[in-house]
């Protein structure tokens, strides 16, 4: 029999982690698969723990992995693929803004031949016009300039096969944007569409600060753009100046200089030094990038884990 594990970063999940376990149960029991779930309690400072503890009691299908502290979603997803041996593999939030009743559509893509099938919103209730403004924005911004084709309206909650998983652990980057790595690894994908839920419970943990900062990760892990967008407005930058000075140039030979433009110079001034910071910004953007990068540091440590256990006449969850 086949077998799937469904992966599951929590942090300060404590409020809807049972309500998600039993619908997640209930989807799993239906299915004609050896099925199995993973917790990654990313350093809650709640009764996340505590709860998958009594989880894992009560069924050896479920497992879970307690992380040293708060590494970021990025890599306890990754901690939890890390130690997935199945023949599928499903990645889910926990907030149950992602349904768990929409995996069975997952796999039956997967048994067709798919080897990462993604779960793309349609639309996203409970959101604020503005989560979804900035957040179309930034889909689109990354179509537009990263060279991997990164699915718009598409989050973590997906199906992998084997052979995708095994490809994904390959990436070792300490810089993990997970839907670019995603698309990155190519084989055949296939979406799969969904109405997005409002959170059930608890408080979402993407305030716009962290998501802007993830989209600046997304950015410039996949694309080169903001580079060379600032050599290009550094070449426009001179050009105008250098047309402006022969234009000063000019005037001043031909009518003289009493010293006027104080204004129009502080202008040029400020513009020059605005477009340098600019282009010193970005340079220091993958810069730092690639100082974290070269100190190769693990990318997670593991405080406690226990794996969940393949089927053994064991009932539902």
């Amino acid at each position: 029999m086949s077998r799937l594990t469904v992966v599951v970063p929590a942090y300060n999940e404590a409020a809807v982690l049972e309500t998600f376990h039993g619908r997640l149960g209930r989807v799993l029991d239906d299915l004609p698969l050896d099925c199995s779930v993973l917790y990654v309690d990313d350093g809650s400072s709640d009764g996340t723990w505590a709860l998958i503890e009594q989880l894992m009691a009560r069924d050896v299908r479920t497992g879970g992995l307690k992380l040293s502290r708060n590494f970021g979603k990025e890599a306890a997803l990754t901690a939890g693929l890390d130690h997935v041996d199945a023949d599928a593999t499903v990645v889910i939030d926990a907030d149950l803004q992602d349904p768990p009743e929409l995996i069975p559509s997952l796999v039956e893509r997967w048994r067709a031949g798919y080897d990462v099938v993604y779960a793309t919103r349609t639309a996203r209730a409970g959101e604020t016009g503005l989560k979804r403004l900035t957040a179309a924005l930034f889909y689109r911004s990354m179509e537009r300039l990263s060279d991997t084709s990164v699915p718009r309206d598409t989050g973590d909650f997906r199906l992998l096969s084997r052979r995708a998983l095994d490809a994904l652990r390959q990436l070792r980057e300490r810089q993990r944007f997970m839907k670019g790595l995603f698309a990155w690894i190519g084989y055949r994908q296939t979406a799969v569409y969904y109405l997005r839920e409002p959170r059930q419970a608890g408080e979402t943990k993407w305030n716009y600060w962290r998501l802007l900062q993830l989209a600046i990760e997304g950015i410039t892990s996949f694309s080169t753009a903001p580079l060379r967008l600032a050599t290009w407005v550094g070449v426009m930058s001179s050009m105008l100046a250098f047309l402006y000075g022969l234009w000063v140039f000019g005037k001043a030979a031909m009518f003289g200089d009493r010293v006027q433009g104080y204004p129009t110079l502080m202008l040029v001034i400020l513009f020059l030094g605005g477009v340098q910071l600019l282009a010193l910004g970005v340079i220091g953007e993958y810069l730092g990038r690639n100082y974290a990068e070269s100190k190769q540091r693990p990318l997670y440590f593991i405080e406690e884990q226990r794996l969940p256990r393949a089927r053994s006449g064991a009932t539902g969850f």
